[in-house]
């Protein structure tokens, strides 16, 4: 019962604030700038049909087939992008309007307003190119040094990281094949996937996500749960990825190496709990992951929100890896991300053990673009200090 009544608060925020944002660009592309009454209709047509288009995937992106939903995502969610953009420009005119003086009479306003709403447009235009440009280019290779302290010997040991691939609807086997043989080029000697890696049933997207039983590390490939492997079905999905080699750690931990390795750990996600009757058992629990945990031997956690880092500080572990946030994906979004997460993108310092670093992600969520934060692969190179 209260998972139906989070699925259908869910729909009913997602459509209001939908709705609320296409009526903001109407008011200010249409009424405003006080464009001709058959205009202002035809912008308001398309804002409906945007708006149904985009709940209308949202929805279906949990149960219609791959191929059946591409055309219409590919549209939707560039259109999220747009609107995005748009409202986001809107928005600072309308500062600049509260601060600016007042037109002294309506041919002014009219032009002003006008001249708002040109000016948004071109800007909403130029950075969705940008962002779709973006998202076309290889992604980046990040190679990130890591010292921790407590890890013994000389040996220095390479962590290949991807997170928030988001297979789904725009992402599929084309480019996992372009990640999987890069990841397999650096030779690493474990790769780790922290979460979100798929937007869909395994009926859906097994074809898709095949290519990464083509992982090879001598020490494994591991993966965690993210917030939405819960709404694509994780007990499949966990199943599904142990058939391609993949060892899912759900509140666990193992050992990488002898005397000079680490422990790695991973726990299911955050918000894991939330679906209990769908995924029983699962919950984000950091304790029953670190139960067996060897107190002299550093703590590798496999995390995937950011804000796990807090327990797990508190807890002793030496590094904890994550994604979610996509360091933001579209700037200025970055800045409300950090609302939510104590950490965005990069290594961070936690406290005097505890250090965080936090993938910007590998492919995309929504809209198929990126701008200010560029999708990476990580390598780290773990090293004692």
């Amino acid at each position: 019962m209260m998972l139906v009544v989070r699925v259908l608060f869910f729909v009913a925020t997602m459509v209001t604030v939908t709705v609320g944002l296409h009526r903001y660009l109407w008011l200010r592309l249409a009424r405003d700038p006080a464009w001709p009454v058959s205009a202002q209709r035809l912008v308001a047509i398309v804002l409906v049909a945007l708006v149904l288009a985009t709940v209308a995937t949202m929805i279906l992106v949990r149960s219609a087939s791959r191929e059946t939903l591409m055309p219409l995502a590919w549209v939707t969610y560039t259109w999220m992008g747009a609107l995005f953009f748009l409202v986001a420009s809107l928005a600072v005119g309308d500062l600049v309007r509260m601060i600016a003086p007042k037109p002294v009479d309506e041919a002014r306003r009219v032009f002003f307003a006008r001249a708002l709403s040109a000016v948004a447009g071109m800007f909403a235009a130029g950075a969705v190119g940008r962002g779709m440009a973006n998202m076309r280019a290889p992604v980046s290779l990040v190679r990130v040094p890591v010292t921790l302290p407590r890890l013994r010997g000389s040996r220095a040991w390479r962590i290949a990281q991807i997170s928030d691939v988001h297979v789904g609807p725009t992402i599929g086997r084309e480019f996992l094949d372009q990640i999987v043989d890069r990841v397999n080029a650096e030779r690493p000697d474990l790769v780790v996937i922290t979460g979100d890696l798929v937007d869909g049933s395994v009926a859906a997207l097994e074809a898709h996500v095949a290519p990464l039983g083509r992982l090879a590390a001598p020490e494994g490939v591991y993966f965690i749960t993210g917030n939405h492997e819960y709404y694509s079905g994780a007990v499949a999905w966990c199943a599904h990825l142990e058939t391609l080699g993949i060892h899912v750690l759900r509140n666990v931990s193992c050992a990488i190496g002898g005397d000079d390795g680490f422990t790695l750990a991973g726990v299911d996600d955050w918000t894991a709990h939330q679906f209990a009757r769908l995924a029983p058992g699962h919950a984000h629990d950091l304790e029953g992951a670190l139960r067996d945990v060897h107190p002299d031997r550093p703590v590798v956690l496999l995390a995937h929100q950011p804000k796990s880092v807090r327990e797990a500080a508190a807890r002793g572990v030496d590094l904890q890896l994550s994604g979610h946030t996509h360091g933001g994906q579209l700037v200025p979004f970055n800045f409300l991300v950090r609302l939510q997460q104590p950490f965005v993108a990069g290594l961070a310092r936690v406290n005097e053990r505890t250090q965080i670093y936090v993938s910007r992600g590998t492919g995309y969520w929504g809209p198929p673009m990126r701008l200010g934060a560029p999708a990476e692969i990580t390598l780290l190179t773990l090293a004692a200090g």
